[in-house]
């Protein structure tokens, strides 16, 4: 069966993760436009908006497909991530639009090469949350059942960690990720 080279049971791709950093886009990007917010707060609305999202996706769509055969998991994924691309079509059409500037940011020349501030920024970030995510998930409790669960899942709950919550918590991570993403 060729699908369990592509997943096993035990391992769950979101092919929707790059759509929910969409999400994250388009609601930073409305925020700021429409409703005039800060950017700050456009981005904790984006972050929370697509936390949510993700704890539903999972819950509606991957969690009913626990023990399911590899290829509807699959199958699964790919329709959720058809779904929120469509419906970004619907509400937002296909037309480019231009994100606005979050925060202004003076270029920086080493040489002959010039790095735009905002790579800079991006480079910072994510250096930051490479950090704090590596200690969440090596120093804290769930980062160590989250471990534990992405290893044997099973075995895990023999252990006493809520597998669900586990990946529903893994979810909702990854999606406020994603939605800083978007941002950039």
């Amino acid at each position: 069966d060729w699908s369990s080279d592509v997943c096993s049971s035990d391992l769950m791709l979101n092919f929707a993760h790059g759509d929910i950093i969409m999400v994250g886009g388009y609601i930073s990007f409305c925020a700021m436009s429409y409703l005039g917010l800060p950017s700050v707060l456009a981005v904790v609305l984006a972050m929370l908006a697509c936390t949510a999202l993700g704890i539903v996706i999972e819950g509606l769509a991957y969690k009913p497909l626990r023990s399911a055969p590899s290829l509807a998991v699959l199958i699964t994924a790919i329709g959720v991530s058809y779904f929120l691309q469509n419906l970004a079509l619907i509400l937002f059409g296909s037309q480019q639009k231009a994100y606005p500037t979050l925060i202004q940011m003076g270029s920086v020349t080493i040489g002959s090469v010039t790095i735009d501030g905002i790579t800079i920024l991006t480079l910072l970030v994510t250096a930051l949350i490479m950090v704090v995510l590596s200690f969440f998930i090596n120093r804290t409790r769930m980062g160590k059942a989250m471990r534990a669960v992405s290893e044997d899942k099973a075995a895990a709950a023999l252990m006493g960690i809520s597998v669900n919550r586990t990946i529903a918590i893994t979810f909702a991570i990854g999606s406020a990720l994603a939605a800083v993403a978007s941002i950039f």
